[in-house]
């Protein structure tokens, strides 16, 4: 995104260059124990539109990006002066208290992006909060929406086919289904091994973002890469898509299903498991992953209902991700 690369490159020369406006980012506003009523009231932005990014602000892709409704995203990283975030191996940054996650979402409309919502997750001395924040229509503010929203929207998907749906917003405690990892609210899509793509995690350590440069073992492709190994871009997709819940300490930890990237037991992730209580989410079928057979499997029999009962995942979408659906269809076919 052409956009997306002269962000980074703005936002790298303001930072490495020691800039300063006369308005930071209001890091009294983010540690405060309020919930600010506007997202302005941070001053993430240059500009009221929420395009430019103010000092240490710092624009970042991720590798395998989590389908939400084929909305695009728009992420961004604040540290406070004076602290970095940790790298710990592959997995998630440690970023410190008074640190800032943004991420905007929106749809392209006559030619240009138009913004839906941004969510903020704010690292405060109690832990990590999570606010959702509704764009007015003239793209002037977003204000904050603790109960949600429903915004109707159309738009055209990849495939040029045009789609019309009722774009959900979480309200602050939805943010927790996906967010909470043993109780407690965390970031989850800033893993080290999905952040390789373009050089961020050295323009990271360059920029004294991160305390270095982390070694990735178990790098996630990118998506749409199609050079990449099959499995490893199946495995990818299951880990940014799934594993926030399916892991050893997530909210389905009791399914016996661990989607992540580094995961290595076949049976753990669902070839030849049986699910532990599925319920009509089984579809009748017997394995969450019978090889060769993709029609057969309950994975992929889930990622095809749009039924509450059956649809997995179970928040974040309101239509099935038909890329998503075949790249992993692929995989369970070639399997012996």
């Amino acid at each position: 995104m052409r956009w997306l690369a002269s962000a980074c490159a703005i936002a790298a020369l303001a930072f490495s260059a020691g800039a300063r406006e006369p308005a930071s980012v209001a890091d009294g506003v983010i540690l405060s124990d309020g919930l600010p009523r506007m997202l302005s009231d941070y001053r993430f932005f240059k500009d009221a539109s929420g395009w430019q990014p103010n000092e240490r602000v710092v624009p970042y892709q991720l590798n395998m990006p989590l389908f939400s409704d084929y909305a695009e995203k728009y992420r961004f990283i604040y540290v406070p002066e004076g602290a970095q975030a940790k790298a710990n191996g592959d997995g998630l940054l440690d970023f410190p208290v008074g640190s800032a996650l943004i991420k905007s979402f929106g749809y392209e409309r006559d030619g240009k992006p138009m913004l839906l919502e941004t969510r903020v997750l704010l690292h405060r001395a109690d832990g990590w909060l999570a606010l959702p924040y509704v764009w007015n229509e003239a793209q002037t503010e977003a204000k904050l929406k603790v109960a949600g929203a429903r915004i109707p929207v159309t738009f055209t998907d990849p495939s040029g086919q045009q789609r019309s749906i009722s774009y959900a917003v979480p309200n602050k405690n939805q943010c927790k289904e996906c967010h909470a990892l043993s109780d407690a609210v965390t970031p989850i899509g800033l893993k080290a091994r999905n952040l390789t793509h373009g050089g961020q995690l050295e323009q990271f350590a360059r920029l004294g973002l991160i305390d270095r440069k982390p070694e990735v073992a178990y790098r996630v492709p990118v998506w749409g890469d199609s050079s990449a190994p099959l499995k490893d871009r199946a495995r990818g997709y299951l880990d940014v898509n799934c594993a926030h819940c399916h892991n050893v300490r997530g909210s389905a930890s009791n399914s016996g299903l661990f989607l992540t990237y580094e995961e290595e037991m076949p049976v753990r992730i669902g070839i030849h498991k049986r699910p532990v209580a599925a319920g009509r989410g089984s579809g009748t079928h017997d394995f969450d992953i019978a090889p060769g057979d993709p029609d057969g499997s309950i994975m992929i029999y889930r990622l095809n209902s749009l039924d509450p009962g059956i649809s997995m995942p179970e928040v974040g979408r309101s239509i099935v991700h038909d890329e998503g659906v075949a790249l992993l269809s692929q995989w369970i076919a070639e399997m012996e």
